[in-house]
């Protein structure tokens, strides 16, 4: 199975979508299934992940609803508030629909402390009696803080987002992986091969600067816990879809067969519990 572990719709919201900014405006616009379909036929890629961008139980509600709707869309990422009293009562409103595979907030935007507070963390428990995910979206000054987060919730199974987010721009790597290394460390920790080329020069990137920090990941976490993500469509501000996807699978293809199989889906799936 080929999966894209890490994709996006939204009805385009100036207030709600306050992020995507003035420079972004290719994104500027509602983006659904229909958009994302033909691209992942192209790709002979078998279905998605739909992943949060708003901070709302509306928004993993919407999810849910063209999950019901598509059966490509193989498992929803949505938001709760974690830290809420009545955390047990939400999620027992969503325990019996199978789209919902696990949980995200834009970490990125907060304090490294916010993932820390006890609230937060007794709700990561929660997520993980219940058999939930959680994606960890972070910078990397942010990594020590998730660290400290993994280490108190030691039997939950997190991925990390776009590699955190390295500062590919810049062409830098050492203190990301330095960073990055006590995380791949621990075993139910995964990584998506996601979010790149957002990270670097938009108008001239290219894939070479790209591969160093592919090779860092791979080195660290193995096929079996990398995943292949488009990031579409906040991707387009970059680049088009089909170039994210090539350069995971131009890089994949000096593996073996089981390896880029590994990586292109499988790794997805058995994290997502995608039957």
């Amino acid at each position: 199975m080929r999966v894209d572990s890490h994709q996006h719709f939204w009805n385009y919201d100036p207030q709600k979508q306050d992020w995507i900014t003035p420079e972004m405006n290719r994104i500027r616009r509602n983006f659904a299934p229909g958009d994302l379909y033909p691209l992942l036929q192209d790709a002979k890629i078998d279905g998605c992940i739909a992943v949060q961008a708003d901070e709302s139980l509306r928004e993993t509600d919407f999810l849910l609803d063209l999950a019901d709707q598509h059966e490509w869309i193989l498992g929803v990422v949505g938001w709760a508030d974690l830290a809420k009293d009545d955390l047990d009562e939400i999620l027992d409103n969503y325990s019996q629909n199978p789209h919902l595979v696990g949980f995200r907030e834009v970490l990125q935007s907060k304090d490294p402390g916010y993932m820390l507070r006890k609230d937060f963390i007794r709700g990561i428990h929660k997520l993980e009696k219940r058999g939930y995910t959680y994606d960890i979206l972070t910078f990397p000054h942010q990594l020590s803080a998730a660290l400290d987060l993994v280490k108190n919730c030691p039997n939950q199974r997190f991925v990390i987002d776009h590699l955190s987010k390295p500062y590919i721009k810049d062409g830098e790597w050492k203190e990301w992986k330095k960073a990055m290394i006590p995380l791949a460390e621990r075993e139910l920790i995964h990584c998506k091969l996601s979010g790149m080329i957002t990270e670097a020069d938009w108008k001239k990137w290219n894939p070479s600067e790209l591969f160093p920090y592919l090779e860092i990941a791979l080195e660290l976490f193995g096929p079996e816990r990398l995943m292949f993500g488009s990031d579409w469509p906040v991707c387009l501000v970059a680049g088009e879809y089909e170039q994210v996807f090539q350069v995971v699978e131009d890089f994949s293809n000096a593996l073996s067969a089981g390896e880029r199989d590994r990586i292109m889906g499988e790794t997805a799936a058995e994290f997502y519990q995608i039957n």
